[in-house]
């Protein structure tokens, strides 16, 4: 209490924005009014986005990597308690029972009954108060944010065909190919059939007329198969592949194809030659890029005039 009332006292000398030269106490990280980020509280918040097993031939990097989140992450809580504090000083009003019907949902949700979800907060070391209290500041600052940028976007349709025609070559396809197949894969143990041998057996079910589909979908042990033909960039595909489906036509299938590994049967469904995707087909896409790309311009206007009039001070 004494480090918050002197830090507010600085304030009131050094203006709404400060940093000081002296290590943090604490671990104190920055101070939004009157509410205290820690470094334990943005480390926490990172915990699960770290991994430090893909870095440990490599811990420069892996610090470098510890490093951006920490910024990302502490940036994030600078402005939920900007948006926290706007709510507080702006006269907006909450009432509990909407809090407390929130909360309700969120139990059904994620852990069915109130005597499960307070069991699993406690072994969290979250207590039923806590998991309220974060309920009630992300809606508002759900709410806050809604209101102050979301409400504000508006994507006209000439605004989607300007970066269209600005951005075509990013919705250029290459040659496609839409192709089912059938993939046994080889192995050394003698109880199960030999791939090559059982390859050329269903190669003879579907000259006899056998459906290819259903020879798929009862041998083939690519598990993506059981979903139904894909598509293909022709170039994305392994060189035999890409050779052995280059000739054929829509309904025309492969022969066997042997790797050393496996054993493939390919049938071709369609074919799609390059060509740039048209404006209909990627409207959707660049509705929600353009949306995005001015969510985030809004919002840092947004969080730039709430700084200008909240006291903030951060910690090196």
């Amino acid at each position: 209490m004494r480090f918050l009332l002197l830090v507010l006292a600085t304030a009131m000398v050094v203006g709404p924005l400060s940093k000081v030269r002296a290590d943090p106490p604490n671990g104190i990280r920055a101070v939004v009014h009157d509410s205290v980020i820690t470094a334990d509280e943005v480390d926490l918040a990172i915990a699960e986005s770290v991994n430090r097993q893909q870095f440990l031939s490599r811990p420069e990097l892996f610090q470098s990597k510890l490093n951006e989140l920490r910024g990302g992450k502490l940036d994030e809580l600078l402005n939920r308690r900007l948006i926290l504090h706007e709510f507080k000083t702006a006269g907006y009003n909450l009432p509990e029972s909407i809090v407390d019907e929130l909360v309700q949902e969120e139990i059904r949700a994620q852990f069915g009954d109130r005597v499960t979800a307070t069991r699993s907060l406690q072994e969290k070391g979250i207590t039923y108060e806590k998991f309220r209290q974060d309920m009630r500041d992300r809606f508002i600052v759900t709410a806050l944010r809604q209101k102050n940028v979301s409400s504000e976007i508006i994507i006209s349709p000439h605004k989607v065909e300007t970066y269209y025609l600005a951005h075509k070559d990013d919705f250029k396809m290459a040659d496609e190919v839409k192709l089912r197949m059938i993939v046994l894969n080889k192995t050394n143990d003698p109880v199960l059939p030999d791939a090559r041998k059982m390859a050329d057996e269903i190669v003879a079910k579907l000259k006899n007329g056998d459906s290819f589909e259903e020879n798929a979908k009862m041998y083939s042990q690519r598990v993506q198969q059981r979903a139904g033909a894909e598509w293909f960039q022709t170039s994305q595909l392994r060189k035999e592949l890409a050779e052995a489906t280059a000739k054929l036509k829509a309904g025309e299938r492969t022969e066997v194809i042997d790797f050393p590994d496996s054993c493939y049967l390919v049938l071709v469904e369609a074919t799609r030659p390059a060509h740039v995707k048209s404006l209909g087909e990627v409207r959707g896409e660049i509705e929600k890029d353009l949306l995005s790309q001015e969510r985030a311009r809004l919002e840092k206007q947004w969080i730039e005039r709430l700084k200008k009039k909240t006291f903030i001070q951060m910690f090196p």
